[in-house]
């Protein structure tokens, strides 16, 4: 049974800093592209950043968040710097095949975590 378990996530002021972390279980995770999306009410789930072998951004974090796996522990990570108020949003972690921008080739995802950025 796969599972990915996030931890992180929470209230912070604009201008600030948030880690995010997900730990997997039950897959062979270094085989697995990992991913972060983000949705916002009333919007679509949408791309934030992946890695397979090096990472990919949204235009909208890039140069702010960087995603980050350890193999040996099975974790994925996603520092958040710069936090802006429209970074509020649950944040998903997600493994899939492919190195995709995609969700729909995402197999697997985690339980959501809530990131809230105060003006």
């Amino acid at each position: 049974q796969v599972q990915l378990v996030q931890s992180g996530g929470g209230l912070v002021q604009a201008g600030g800093s948030l880690r995010l972390s997900c730990v997997s279980s039950g897959l062979t995770f270094n085989s697995y592209t990992m991913a972060w999306f983000r949705q916002s009410p009333g919007n679509e789930r949408e791309f934030v950043a992946s890695i397979r072998w090096s990472g990919d951004y949204a235009d909208s974090v890039k140069g702010r968040f960087t995603i980050s796996r350890d193999n040996a522990k099975n974790t994925v990570y996603l520092q958040m710097n710069s936090l802006k108020p429209e970074d509020t949003a649950d944040y998903y972690c997600a493994a899939g095949p492919f190195a995709m921008r995609d969700r729909k080739v995402y197999n697997y995802w985690g339980q959501g975590t809530q990131v809230t950025v105060s003006s």
